[in-house]
């Protein structure tokens, strides 16, 4: 089954760990992280845990295959398949994906569902200060603000200073004395070709450094993206194997208010 890559939209295998055209990760294996469903049940589970409103008034029908309008879904066929769908407003389906990896399917779909939920919330009519509120808001904390703009460049300024001074070299993929190794936030990781596993190993910052980290950069691996591991920081708080998608964000109040209407219903996806 060939899916297709969502930076260059060219079809490739639905079993690659990346594009073989462009490069980039495929968003369909970034399931690792810790909490995050890989089954249709597990789906179900994460939907009731975050107390969504029913699949009635959302649109999100797991482990169901809906024909009505304006339908997001998923479901297994009777052959073993798993569908991920949109039922346009026309009612024409648009198939999001089509074969045997539940795990892929599962999350595109809770990518979906993520993404509808924060649209949701900014959507929501509490979610928008009113414009007496935001002129309230701004005259009792213009000084704060404009204090906390000072701080933060003198904290940007030293970071900076630091990064300079100590020879941090830039994050990415480098090769040293034969072995492949991926840096970042001070730390390195070193790749077993043999395993096909990344591990974290000793500092090679006294031998490679924002100095010469050009020499030694590397772009031709070729074995698991180190961007699919555990040990990769995508720039939150926090790095992927910290990450509980079950506490997140998506957890939904009695507060909030649900409009399916304000859903793109005329895009494929």
């Amino acid at each position: 089954m060939n899916i297709k890559c969502d930076f260059c939209g060219s079809m490739i295998d639905e079993r690659s760990q990346s594009c073989p055209h462009c490069g980039a990760p495929l968003s369909g294996v970034n399931r690792t992280a810790s909490g995050q469903p890989q089954t249709i049940e597990e789906l179900k589970a994460w939907y009731v845990a975050h107390n969504l409103p029913p699949e009635e008034i959302t649109r999100f029908f797991i482990g169901k295959d809906i024909s009505e309008p304006k339908a997001f879904g998923i479901y297994k066929t009777e052959t073993g398949d798993f569908v991920v769908y949109k039922n346009k407003s026309t009612g024409e389906r648009a198939v999001r994906y089509k074969g045997a990896d539940e795990g892929y399917a599962v999350n595109e779909l809770y990518q979906r569902l993520k993404a509808e939920i924060a649209d949701q919330k900014h959507n929501s009519p509490g979610a928008k200060p009113t414009a007496l509120k935001d002129d309230i808001f701004k005259k009792r904390n213009c000084c704060l603000g404009c204090g906390f703009v000072t701080l933060l460049v003198i904290m940007m300024i030293f970071f900076i200073a630091y990064s300079v001074f100590d020879g941090v070299p830039p994050r990415g993929y480098y090769k040293y004395n034969g072995t492949e190794y991926y840096h970042q936030n001070s730390k390195w990781f070193s790749y077993d070709p043999t395993t096909d596993k990344w591990l974290e190993a000793e500092s090679l910052s006294e031998y490679i450094n924002d100095d010469n980290a050009d020499q030694y950069k590397y772009s031709g691996h070729e074995g698991t993206a180190f961007e699919q591991t555990n040990w990769y920081d995508n720039g939150s708080s926090g790095s992927s194997d910290d990450d509980d998608d079950w506490d997140s964000d998506s957890k939904w109040s009695s507060s909030d208010s649900w409009s399916s209407s304000s859903t793109d219903w005329d895009s494929d996806w």
